[in-house]
């Protein structure tokens, strides 16, 4: 899409701090981390949100749950901890309508669902 700002990121339109990239995905720092370790994955197909995503995306869907695994292990924080989330619609905290996971870890965490 010509006005999403991720698009944009993963056509290299705009300028993001590049961890890791392949086919599919696209990792960056997060311009405003809320932790010591912040990451965005970005899918680089254009997906709205987790509600849009279908049944030909599922491969998509496991690489990207792997690749925090292995971005987590890479910045340090694989045995201390983290969290992966991905934030849907506005009332979800949704702030970018491009579908795409964020990797925290670095500090211990806030409030958790058990």
């Amino acid at each position: 899409m010509s006005d999403c700002i991720f698009c944009k990121i993963v056509a290299k339109e705009i300028p993001g701090e590049t961890v890791y990239e392949d086919d599919q995905v696209l990792a960056i720092k997060d311009i405003n981390p809320q932790a010591p370790v912040h990451l965005l994955l970005i899918t680089k197909k254009h997906i709205t949100s987790l509600n849009e995503v279908s049944s030909e995306d599922e491969g998509l869907m496991g690489h990207i749950l792997m690749l925090a695994q292995k971005l987590a292990q890479k910045f340090g924080v694989a045995e201390s901890g983290y969290r992966v989330v991905t934030n849907i619609g506005k009332e979800g905290g949704q702030a970018v309508p491009h579908l795409h996971f964020h990797v925290l870890g670095g500090k211990a965490l806030g409030v958790h669902i058990d």
